[in-house]
């Protein structure tokens, strides 16, 4: 969060932005205590720009996706009765909004909000997570070489090198029912989970009954090869593969059929929550 006094006849900020998320707010702006806002995000890896203006509310949406993990240099511009977004260069998004009530000089106290909103999300025109996993870097707001007043609790470096997956952080898990999942009476069902299992600590799956029986566990410690089955063939080979027959385990299936399972964590009574898995699944 930052915060500055100023008075303008137009903006204009550039930055660098990186992100897989498809959902999620880049950068958030606004005036008198959060009247008058801006909000420039992501809706499905599209740019989404939302405003609210004295009795203007307008969004608009549109261009490539954005999240494919790429660097793109953004430009957001405020000239007017104009609001622009220039994504790499070319023309991305535009915005024009007038009324007998709105004033072109921005001016007072405008505070400025990275992967996050000031005000509350129901006041959105459009719906979304304003929770955004990104990077932004050579970030240049307003133009300004005025110092800003700046909020912020914990700064976390843009990795070089970023690939699309799951992060585990060694404190939650994802719980599944299984009703969801076809499981064919002949064929079993199959569980897949493809990442550097090496590098993996904790519970990597957890099967549970439909009467609350843990069945079945999968733990990754430095090295799981000795405890799961690898795949073998070159291209799978940081997949492992758990596989449940309806031959092999004749009850199983009937057992496993309104359960639960779990991907991060252990399930059951008395043992859920605990050897959380820490780093990450690419899928």
């Amino acid at each position: 969060r930052f915060v500055i006094s100023l008075r303008l006849h137009s903006i204009k900020s550039s930055f660098q932005f990186r992100t897989f998320d498809p959902e999620g707010v880049i950068f958030y702006g606004d005036t008198k205590n959060g009247e008058d806002w801006f909000i420039l995000s992501l809706k499905d890896g599209h740019a989404l720009m939302q405003i609210s203006k004295e009795d203007i509310l307008v969004s608009v949406t549109g261009g490539r996706k954005l999240n494919d993990g790429k660097w793109h240099t953004l430009e957001v511009s405020n000239k007017g009765k104009f609001v622009t977004l220039v994504v790499d260069g070319s023309p991305g998004l535009e915005v024009g909004m007038q009324s007998k009530q709105t004033q072109e000089v921005i001016s007072g106290e405008l505070r400025l909000a990275l992967g996050g909103i000031l005000v509350d999300k129901e006041k959105l025109i459009v719906e979304l997570d304003p929770q955004m996993d990104g990077c932004v870097r050579e970030g240049s707001w307003l133009n300004l070489s005025v110092p800003w007043e700046a909020e912020a609790e914990e700064l976390w470096l843009c990795h070089q090198n970023i690939q699309p997956g799951s992060y585990f952080s060694g404190k939650g898990l994802a719980i599944f029912n299984t009703s969801v999942f076809s499981i064919d009476e002949d064929q079993g069902f199959r569980l897949e989970f493809w990442g550097d299992f090496s590098q993996l600590d904790g519970t990597v799956l957890s099967v549970e009954s439909s009467q609350e029986q843990l069945m079945f566990t999968a733990v990754a410690s430095n090295d799981t090869k000795d405890s799961v089955k690898v795949a073998e063939r070159e291209d799978e080979s940081n997949a492992v593969t758990f596989l449940a027959g309806a031959e092999s385990h004749p009850s199983y299936l009937t057992s496993v059929r309104g359960g639960r399972f779990a991907v991060g964590g252990l399930l059951g009574e008395g043992v859920i929550g605990s050897r959380f898995l820490t780093g990450c699944l690419e899928k």
